[in-house]
């Protein structure tokens, strides 16, 4: 069985981590839910409280086949700023294994120095980026082993292309099946 890591922390945007947790749990994929505070009590950026499954003190890349950086603000810059979070990409990264961030997150992965790939992210974010060519026309960019996504309207396709990656392509359909998105896209 496929797993991902799925770090939050307090200002992550809402719906770019639930509808990719409940994608993948859907689809299979373990996904542990991993809070970068203190506690497991993480709350995003429009006041949703989520309680973590566990705490990014007691993870390491190696239990993982894919790590996940929700977008939002400030959720994105405090993973940015939090050297566990940094430490974990870059050892996935060397191992090949799958990175994926979605609107204001890239700037996670710049930080981490892996983002030197086409990208997308929430226009304007990519002002700050070093790294990687930007590719402003796009919902989500898979490049390499690096999946990064728009913003909030483009969370399912970022949770449909994690899977997709993770798993395969009938994984993918099947999931955009159940939850209808082939019948009206």
């Amino acid at each position: 069985m496929k797993k991902a890591a799925i770090f939050l922390a307090n200002g992550f945007e809402e719906m770019e981590a639930i509808a990719p947790i409940d994608i993948l749990r859907r689809a299979g994929i373990e996904v542990d839910v991993v809070s970068i505070n203190s506690d497991l009590k993480v709350i995003g950026a429009h006041g949703l409280k989520i309680e973590a499954d566990i705490n990014i003190k007691d993870i390491n890349a190696d239990s993982y086949d894919a790590v996940i950086c929700p977008g939002g603000l400030p959720g994105s810059t405090n993973l940015r700023d939090n050297d566990k979070v940094i430490s974990i990409i870059k050892e996935a990264n060397s191992k090949g294994k799958l990175i994926a961030a979605i609107c204001a997150a890239p700037i996670v992965l710049d930080m981490a120095g892996v983002l030197d790939v086409n990208y997308t992210t929430y226009p304007t974010v990519e002002d700050g980026i070093k790294s990687g060519k930007y590719q402003a026309d796009k919902k989500v960019v898979l490049d390499k082993n690096i999946i990064t996504s728009a913003g909030p309207s483009t969370a399912t396709d970022f949770g449909i292309e994690i899977v997709r990656y993770l798993l395969d392509d009938n994984s993918a359909k099947t999931i955009k099946d159940e939850l209808l998105i082939s019948k009206f896209s």
